[in-house]
């Protein structure tokens, strides 16, 4: 009887929330709060994620190969104030970024997955092997014997360049958002979502390629004719990967495999974003702390005032505060990117594509609902 209850539970939360999406509601529960959170937090993002592009398309364009890039934070600029800055930690944690492009390497998906592993990608990188290695006899025999080591390395580097092009429209959008919410453009959750998913369907069909050169010569190691894009090959293997997924937090969970804390199938992954619980950010071994960490520097006022007078440890607990925030600001984008694939306008009155609408729906519900959103919502609702 337990178990029936809870699946009937659950069943009616599928169809609330279903409801919601149809009427153009989010995810998230429309408040004043919500909102002032949301936008203020992905302002800060948005500047921390104009960082992390620049850093990751640096990387992949000049340091494609290097088996030891000491220097890959510094996008060029190797001095001893920066030096002094990185061993001090007075810096963006670039590490985070890293962590991210590995989910997305490690779990996959899209077109970009599927293109690594095609006869294309390994001829030309093959030849861009001969070309960098030209002159290193050592380097080309170690390519004979180990002929996935290096490739492998491109791979990656293809995932470097991915995500800096998928994070460089997101920053956009978020920035552009702060700006139309300051204009008084943006009064609700909604709005929000609407924001973004004008973003995402703008820029579905960019293309994302990747060429890299040595001396004169140019290797298209993510060409064009490959057809990748925006929406499709970046955008949702990152919301699998990272709103979803994730990966398990060293020091939190076991990786013996007779502990069985971790699960056998990578599918079953519920460490992403959507999930995370926020308590233990600011512990050691947890990524998403040096995410927060980096947000703390770019709050607008009007939200740094706010967690002052919302918490009784004022910035004691700030980086949970940030986490939370930015918890909240994940399920509009989920939202949005939900609306966005959508087989057929979540408003149509058409019965068919209703039901497939609804079929589709449930797909995504029945993995969004085992995530804190349900807490969230109730947090808010005990609120106002």
């Amino acid at each position: 009887m337990v178990g029936t209850s809870v699946k009937r539970s659950k069943s009616l939360l599928v169809d609330e929330y279903i409801a919601r999406l149809e009427k153009g509601d989010a995810l998230l529960d429309d408040s004043p709060q919500n909102l002032l959170e949301v936008v203020g937090i992905l302002k800060s993002y948005g500047v921390v994620l104009d960082a992390y592009s620049v850093n990751l398309c640096y990387i992949a364009n000049t340091q494609f190969l290097k088996l030891f890039p000491l220097f890959k934070y510094f996008n060029g600029e190797v001095n001893s104030e920066k030096i002094a800055q990185f061993l001090w930690h007075d810096r963006i944690n670039y590490e985070y970024a890293e962590y991210c492009m590995k989910s997305m390497f490690w779990h996959g998906g899209g077109g970009l997955d599927a293109y690594l592993d095609s006869p294309k990608f390994a001829d030309e990188t093959d030849k861009l092997i001969e070309a960098y290695y030209k002159y290193n006899p050592l380097m080309l025999g170690l390519h004979k014997v180990f002929k996935d080591f290096l490739p492998e390395q491109m791979r990656q580097m293809s995932y470097y360049s991915g995500l800096g092009q998928f994070w460089r429209v997101m920053s956009d959008i978020f920035i552009n958002l702060s700006d139309s919410y300051d204009h008084g453009e943006i009064k609700c959750i909604p709005d929000v979502v609407e924001f973004i998913l004008d973003g995402l369907v703008a820029d579905a069909t960019r293309p994302i390629t990747y060429t890299v050169k040595v001396g004169k010569q140019e290797f298209a190691i993510l060409p064009e004719s490959a057809e990748l894009t925006f929406l499709a090959d970046t955008a949702v293997p990152y919301v699998e990967a990272i709103f979803f997924r994730g990966t398990p937090f060293t020091g939190t969970v076991s990786y013996n495999a007779q502990a069985y804390e971790i699960p056998y199938d990578p599918g079953m992954f519920n460490y992403g974003a959507l999930y995370a619980d926020p308590l233990p950010i600011g512990g050691a071994g947890i990524p998403p702390t040096l995410l927060m960490q980096d947000m703390r520097h770019f709050l607008p006022d009007y939200l740094s005032q706010f967690y002052q007078k919302n918490s009784i440890r004022g910035e004691g607990d700030l980086r949970i505060q940030i986490c939370e925030s930015f918890q909240k600001s994940m399920f509009c984008v989920t939202t949005a990117a939900v609306q966005g694939l959508a087989p057929h306008a979540l408003s149509t009155s058409d019965p068919e594509q209703q039901f497939a609408n609804r079929k589709y729906l449930k797909g995504w519900l029945n993995r969004i609902l085992e995530s804190q959103v349900i807490a969230i919502n109730s947090t808010t609702a005990s609120q106002t």
